[in-house]
């Protein structure tokens, strides 16, 4: 209660405060996502994921886009997390599920899958059949940015929906893989808000790098990954090959306590 007695008011989707109000109150994933959904508070991203929705891609006319905040995707229990961007205009903004429908997806779909942490290669829409084992997928930014650049502030503004997530994966968390430099710049502040110890100076992005978080307090011992983003840019050029992806995630499943490819 404020100092008049009165009881505070819980800030509107629209505004600013949504996330940070509500994702802290949160007692487990489901009703976090079911919050996370409602969110409306960077109205660029309101706007530009709407507006793209309405006006579908030639290929996707007849899809009725799901144009909302994207959730994470996985168990509860996951002991692993892949951290990517954000959803795409026409992926996971279209499909409503994180890297659902795209050329990245596609690609760590399949990953997953040579390793044995999904139930199939393919992932095309949320009833598909997809199961993920052990892991879960998310982003720090949950709305689809005009030409995948959230600003700083969008940025900030998400990031209780993504500290709130990890902190309520901690109990059985173990690995986290952060895809691309953005995913990793986002993701280190947000394991400290979550509860983990960070070094100084935070060690720079590349792909796999290993950075090792002490356990503290209820957390424990946590142990970070860095790749190259499943882009089509990166696939493309093969600055990120389909054998370096899997032998990475075959490492974070080890780490994670979820046995090799094929285990």
């Amino acid at each position: 209660m404020d100092e008049t007695g009165a009881a505070q008011t819980p800030p509107g989707s629209d505004e600013e405060a949504f996330p940070a109000y509500h994702a802290a109150r949160c007692d487990g994933l489901a009703e976090l996502d079911a919050q996370l959904i409602q969110c409306r508070a960077c109205p660029r991203l309101v706007e530009w994921r709407e507006r793209t929705g309405a006006h579908p891609r030639a290929a996707f006319r007849d899809w009725e886009y799901w144009a909302r905040p994207v959730p994470g995707f996985g168990p509860p229990d996951a002991a692993l997390v892949v951290v990517g961007l954000a959803p795409a205009a026409h992926g996971g903004n279209r499909t409503g599920r994180m890297f659902t429908g795209d050329a990245s997806g596609d690609f760590l779909f399949r990953a997953l899958h040579a390793v044995g942490l999904a139930s199939q290669p393919t992932a095309t829409h949320r009833g598909d059949g997809l199961e993920l084992y052990g892991v879960r997928v998310t982003a720090p930014v949950h709305c689809a940015p005009p030409e995948n650049k959230p600003t700083p502030t969008e940025r900030r503004t998400c990031r209780p929906w993504l500290s709130a997530e990890l902190a309520l994966l901690s109990p059985h968390l173990r690995t986290v893989v952060a895809l691309g430099a953005f995913g990793w710049q986002a993701l280190l502040p947000v394991l400290g808000e979550a509860g983990w110890p960070l070094p100084r100076p935070r060690p720079a992005f590349g792909h796999g790098v290993q950075l090792t978080l002490p356990a503290a307090g209820h957390r424990r011992e946590l142990q970070v990954l860095g790749s190259y983003h499943p882009s089509q840019r990166n696939t493309f050029t093969g600055r990120l090959t389909f054998d370096m992806l899997v032998e990475l995630l075959a490492r974070a499943a080890e780490l994670a306590g979820l046995g090799r490819p094929g285990g």
